[in-house]
């Protein structure tokens, strides 16, 4: 790594301002920020100087482990793919998200999940990575063998999140049966019949195992210094429930009501930067938009499209007047951090690790051009 690196002639977005000068990175640190032209280092050519992003939420990694039904990629190659699309779209924080509970007929075993928890950790640690990678673990509480897969995370280092899921029909994201129809029937082309007996399975699962289990699973990380997730909260006893549990995440909400009760309680209200990129919900829930307008939308989070985590944030303080742009980037930078007590990084202030991207925006899509993982050139 490079002792000291000086870039010049940029747009530097602060916490609460976007200031025109230089930006110096010693021995991992952001060292000293300088207003005015600077004629040494690098320049930047009047681009922005952003802090490299922080996703909380993505299930891009399993994609690439299982891009087709039935197929398995070798995992470290799938690992390397999916860390370099995620380094290119700005992101220097990536938690990736890990399903527990075998729910679907096509889901993944304990074992195999545990396997591919500790090939992301090998690459880590032998430099294959160029974002850092936590995990996210995605807990299905109607699963019935959920805690038997949670077991095999205990005293992992690398977890630093938990989300209790219930995406069982009635639940949470799926409170209405034209919904679920659409979203599993259409998809996995089931009859009729098929469809009932789906539905039945998965009512009966979440009726017998969800409540222990969202419990037993609180609790323990609780215990460890886990941050927990709630998902998919639609309603105020919803949040009242995520309230006693330690929640400090409320991701994807359904509904405004849950969304201003999550917020005004301080939790940390997280939608997906695609809704913000398309426009609206794709499952037909609330748009992250209208949260964005009522004030009550705290983190983006890329979810399925990764580059949508740098695009979503320029998108809002375009559209949105009282949103500026440090305000927009601070959803995908210093929140995420907060929500999961990473106070090292998330913002350009120094002392603070020297995680920075280099963006062009000339039009509508920005372009990320260079990123910096604590001082070392990484794309």
């Amino acid at each position: 790594m490079a002792a000291e690196t000086v870039l010049s002639n940029a747009r530097i977005v602060l916490e609460d301002d976007v200031v025109e000068g230089a930006l110096v990175m010693r021995d991992g640190r952001i060292a000293d920020i300088g207003t005015g032209p600077v004629g040494v280092g690098e320049s930047m050519d009047g681009d922005f100087l952003i802090p490299g992003l922080v996703e909380l939420h993505t299930d891009h990694m399993e994609s690439h482990y299982a891009p087709r039904p039935g197929v398995r990629w070798n995992m470290t190659a799938a690992i390397q793919a999916h860390d370099s699309q995620i380094a290119a779209s700005g992101i220097t924080t990536v938690f990736d998200c890990l399903r527990l509970g075998s729910d679907e007929e096509d889901g993944f075993n304990g074992t195999e999940i545990r396997y591919l928890a500790d090939a992301l950790e090998a690459s880590q640690e032998e430099g294959r990575l160029r974002a850092e990678h936590l995990i996210h673990l995605r807990c299905e509480v109607s699963a019935a063998d959920v805690l038997e897969h949670f077991k095999l995370f205990d005293d992992d280092p690398y977890v630093k999140l938990a989300s209790l899921m219930d995406h069982a029909p009635g639940q949470r994201q799926f409170q209405t049966l034209d919904q679920y129809e659409l979203y599993y029937k259409t998809k996995r082309g089931l009859s009729d019949e098929q469809f009932a007996h789906f539905i039945r399975r998965r009512q009966e699962a979440s009726a017998t195992y969800s409540a222990a289990h969202r419990q037993a699973i609180a609790a323990a990380c609780n215990a460890r210094g886990i941050a927990i997730a709630s998902h998919d909260d639609a309603t105020t006893a919803h949040v009242e429930e995520a309230i006693g549990f330690g929640v400090r995440l409320a991701e994807f909400p359904t509904s405004l009501e849950a969304a201003r009760a999550s917020h005004n309680t301080g939790m940390s209200v997280l939608m997906g930067a695609p809704n913000i990129v398309r426009g609206g919900s794709h499952s037909g829930n609330v748009a992250a938009k209208d949260l964005a307008e009522d004030d009550v939308l705290d983190v983006l989070s890329s979810d399925y499209v990764p580059f949508s985590l740098i695009y979503a944030p320029f998108l809002l303080a375009d559209a949105i007047e009282a949103i500026t742009l440090p305000a927009a980037i601070a959803m995908v930078t210093a929140t995420p951090s907060k929500a999961v007590g990473l106070d090292d990084r998330g913002r350009i202030a120094p002392g603070l690790r020297a995680d920075v991207v280099r963006v062009r925006r000339d039009g509508d899509v920005p372009v990320v051009r260079t990123v910096w993982r604590q001082g070392d050139r990484v794309v």
